[in-house]
């Protein structure tokens, strides 16, 4: 994979870099910590310039989250709810707790969003909710735009100053998505686990 994300940025330039981006958030085993410190090694060599790689990381990347805000549009309130209502065990949450959580989620929004964007392995989930809770697109896209510009300046920036090391910045980064997806899938079977429906009145 690695050898095709190299040819993809050699051949396409920023359209490569854009297209890349927007795979990463929709399949994440791209991993946008290869993609955007390659880009900005690119951008050192003078192959590229560091500003259309920021504008083509942020871009692509956006357009990966807005994939996921649609399918959380899709999915919509209701249904989750329904859902919620048969198979609350595994959404880990009944309906009551779901209304609690949008409106948490609500309240916080702008913060959620931009700083989902900053957290691997949280940046393409942070889309979802969003799209559930029927956010309006000027907000997912400005709050989105701000974190995403911010996580693909820190990535291609390292690979600029880092150059032909530039690899070192997923060795750096990876140990950290480890933790958060093993975090997050403990937490998983813990709410599974110890779940309880709430008594019937």
């Amino acid at each position: 994979m690695f050898d095709w994300i190299v040819s993809l940025i050699d051949k396409a330039g920023y359209l490569g870099i854009a297209l890349l981006m927007l795979l990463e958030n929709v399949f994440p085993p791209i991993p946008s910590e290869v993609i955007m410190p390659l880009a900005g090694f690119s951008a050192a060599k003078g192959t590229l310039s560091f500003a259309g790689v920021i504008i083509a990381g942020t871009i692509g990347s956006l357009a990966g989250a807005y994939f996921w805000f649609l399918i959380g549009r899709w999915i919509g309130a209701k249904r989750l709810k329904r859902f919620a209502a048969k198979h609350g065990r595994w959404l880990t949450m009944h309906p009551d707790e779901l209304d609690q959580a949008r409106a948490f989620f609500s309240r916080h929004q702008a913060m959620a969003l931009f700083l989902g964007r900053l957290i691997p392995a949280i940046r393409s989930l942070i889309s979802v909710p969003a799209g559930v809770n029927c956010i309006p697109i000027t907000t997912f896209l400005f709050w989105s735009s701000l974190g995403t510009a911010l996580w693909t300046i820190f990535l291609a920036g390292a690979g600029y100053l880092l150059e032909s090391q530039y690899e070192k910045v997923a060795e750096w980064l990876n140990p950290i998505s480890n933790v958060v997806v093993a975090g997050l899938a403990i937490w998983y079977v813990y709410r599974v686990v110890s779940f309880k429906a709430p008594e019937q009145s």
